[in-house]
């Protein structure tokens, strides 16, 4: 009896442990950039969503504030954690 590609039960199933580490460090590199795009998107549909020139550039600013307050915050908590 022959089988089709991809029919069950597969009777030589594929060893992955070896592929498992690189697929790790590929899975956490791809994680760390899909947020940075998830986050800046986020960023851009709320500018979009600004009604004028001058209100996008305000918009700008508070985005900018607010990233450098948690970037301040996050720098002294390490700091203090040693």
């Amino acid at each position: 009896m022959s089988r089709v590609p991809g029919q069950w039960p597969v009777s030589k199933p594929v060893d992955t442990t070896e592929d498992d580490d690189r697929g790790a460090a590929h899975l956490a590199l791809v994680a760390v950039q899909a947020r940075f795009h998830v986050t800046l998107g986020s960023i851009r549909a709320d500018l979009e969503e600004q009604p004028s020139p001058m209100a996008v550039l305000n918009a700008a600013r508070r985005w900018n504030y607010a990233i450098t307050a948690m970037a301040d915050e996050v720098a002294s908590s390490l700091k203090k954690a040693g």
